[in-house]
C-alpha cells in the first residue's frame, strides 16, 4: 500500500474511527490527524496495537479524543492542542512535550520528562513518573497518582505539578513561579525551592485540579507546597510568556 493511501475508516459501537497500527503506518495515523479539520466528525479515535511506537498522536489540533490502546515509546501527544488522549498503558519519555492544551491521560507509569515545557492543557498520570517530571513547564498542570523522580519540576517556569505519592532528589531546582503540591515525602529540594504555607486559595485550587484528574478519597489539605525563594533569578511573572 502506498504512504499516500489512507486506510479505510471502521466504526465500533461508539463510532470511534479505528486505525490498528498492525496493518498500517504511524504515519498514515498522524497524517490522517493532522488532516482533521475544525467540525470534522470525526471526533473520536481508537488506535490499536500501538506497541510501544514512537510519536504517536502527535502535533494533534483538534478537540478529537483519542484512546490509544496500549503502552507507547518516547513522546506520545507531543504539541497536543485541544485534545483529549488516553494511553490504556504506559509511556516513554517526553509524553506531552510541550502541549498547549486539552488532556492527556496516562493509565500506566510515565518514562523522564513527561510533560516537560508544557504550555497549558492537563496531563494526568495514573501510575508513577520519572525523573524531571514536568522540567521547564509554562503553564500546565500535571497530577501523578504515584511517585516522582528525581530533579522534577527543574526550572519549572509556571503551572502546578500535582503529586500523590513521593518525590525524589532536588524536587523544584531553580524553579520559577511554579506551584508544587506533593502528599508524600519529599526526598530533597532542590537549589532555591522551599516550603511555603498552603493557604485557602491553593487549597482551592489544588481540589480543583485533584477533580478534574479524577482523584477521589483524597483531600488538598493532606498535601504541602513547594515553590521558590526567588533569591536565585532575576524574573518578572509578568513576562513569563516571553521565555
Amino acid at each position: 500500500m502506498p504512504a499516500t493511501t489512507m486506510p479505510k475508516a471502521q466504526s465500533d459501537q461508539s463510532h470511534a474511527r479505528v486505525f490498528d497500527l498492525a496493518e498500517h503506518s504511524l504515519r498514515e495515523l498522524n497524517q490522517a490527524l493532522h488532516k482533521l479539520t475544525p467540525g470534522s466528525n470525526e471526533t473520536a479515535w481508537e488506535v490499536l496495537h500501538p506497541r510501544g511506537s514512537h510519536s504517536v498522536a502527535v502535533g494533534v489540533d483538534q478537540p478529537v479524543s483519542i484512546d490509544v490502546r496500549g503502552s507507547v515509546g518516547y513522546y506520545c501527544a507531543g504539541m497536543n492542542d485541544g485534545a483529549t488522549i488516553t494511553v490504556h498503558g504506559s509511556a516513554g519519555p517526553g509524553v506531552g512535550e510541550n502541549m498547549m492544551s486539552g488532556q492527556i491521560i496516562i493509565k500506566g507509569d510515565a518514562s523522564q520528562y513527561a510533560g516537560a515545557t508544557g504550555k497549558g492543557g492537563l496531563l494526568v498520570i495514573e501510575g508513577n513518573a520519572s525523573s524531571r517530571c514536568g522540567i521547564s513547564m509554562k503553564g500546565i498542570d500535571i497530577v501523578v497518582h504515584g511517585n516522582i523522580g528525581h530533579m522534577s519540576a527543574f526550572m519549572a517556569q509556571s503551572g502546578n505539578l500535582v503529586v500523590l505519592g513521593d518525590a525524589g532528589d532536588a524536587l523544584g531546582d531553580s524553579i520559577y513561579e511554579a506551584r508544587l503540591f506533593v502528599r508524600g515525602k519529599v526526598e530533597s529540594l532542590g537549589a532555591d525551592c522551599i516550603a511555603k504555607e498552603m493557604r485557602p486559595e491553593h487549597i482551592a485550587l489544588l481540589q480543583g485540579l485533584l477533580d478534574k484528574a479524577g482523584v477521589t478519597g483524597v483531600k488538598a489539605s493532606e498535601f504541602k507546597r513547594y515553590g521558590s525563594a526567588r533569591t536565585l533569578y532575576n524574573f518578572n511573572i509578568d513576562n513569563a510568556d516571553a521565555y
